[in-house]
């Protein structure tokens, strides 16, 4: 069955895999699931996250899926990873409840950045060939290991020879009216 949007595939899934948290003893509550940025937005480092249902004014939990990642295997493992905070709670964080979960369901590694171990990557495989493919093409200009947003009113402007490593703070109205400084070596400064 082919999806035209990502939100009905990935709600297929989840009912697909819905089961597997009963018999874990933690059925799943009520979800939406979306493929978006995360609270932190492009620059996170999160690929997933849960919202628990006391924060949406309808009460269901909110799941979101990175637009980064476009694996329909690496998607539903992320997916899984999420829908273990919904069925456990959110303030049982990464600890027992947890741990015990997602090993049930075949996530593997550290509990913070689970991965699809071998049982779940063979329960998961009949799934993702009756909902066919991920309808989403991955987004891949988004800087996601770029550290914190400038906050400061001062622009970090260096030098573009590699070499040189001179650096000059200014401001954007300097930048925007007379443009990027030249740097004592000859070189133009460009903004960090």
């Amino acid at each position: 069955m082919a999806h035209s949007t990502r939100e009905a595939w990935l709600l297929d899934v989840t009912a697909h895999i819905a089961p597997w948290y009963v018999s874990a003893g933690h059925p799943l509550p009520d979800v939406k699931v979306s493929c978006g940025f995360p609270s932190k937005g492009k620059r996170g480092k999160a690929i997933g996250e849960c919202w628990s249902g006391e924060c949406a004014a309808d009460g269901l939990s909110q799941i979101f899926v990175h637009p980064s990642k476009s694996d329909p295997m690496e998607v539903c493992a992320i997916l899984a990873h999420e829908l273990v905070h919904a069925a456990v709670g959110i303030k049982a964080h990464h600890g027992g409840p947890f741990k015990q979960v997602a090993e049930f369901i075949g996530l593997t590694g550290e509990m913070k950045a689970t991965v699809a171990g071998p049982e779940f990557i063979e329960n998961i495989t009949p799934i993702l060939e009756s909902v066919g493919p991920y309808p989403h093409a991955a987004l891949s200009c988004l800087n996601t290991s770029a550290g914190k947003t400038q906050t400061t009113r001062l622009l970090k402007l260096v030098c573009s020879d590699p070499e040189c490593g001179y650096t000059v703070r200014t401001t954007k109205v300097w930048l925007e009216s007379k443009g990027c400084p030249t740097c004592p070596c000859g070189s133009i400064m460009m903004e960090a």
